[in-house]
């Protein structure tokens, strides 16, 4: 079952999934803040709107990667789970 939190303590494997995608989520989000402080930072300047601009295009390009990254962890944690093991969940 997709985002079930117990997928993540099913087995090793998916601890390590789980884990791993966690740090990818706070690289990507500490990188969009860094992006839009500098964004906000360099508009102080008029020089510097266009490069200042482009901090929040691609700061926003990060923040949608978030949810991104949530559902390709949460389709891999299912594609490692047994099908019995899924279906019981969702019962209980």
């Amino acid at each position: 079952m997709l985002f079930d939190k117990r997928a993540k303590d099913a087995s090793a494997g998916s601890r390590q999934v789980h884990a791993a995608f966690g740090i990818a989520y706070t690289a990507v989000d500490f990188c969009a803040a860094i992006a839009f402080v500098a964004g906000s930072v360099l508009f102080f300047s008029e020089a510097w709107q266009a490069t200042a601009t482009w901090f929040f295009v691609v700061g926003s390009a990060l923040f949608a990667l978030k949810p991104t990254l949530r559902l390709v962890r949460e389709l891999k944690l299912a594609s490692m789970g047994d099908v019995e093991d899924s279906a019981k969940r969702q019962e209980g």
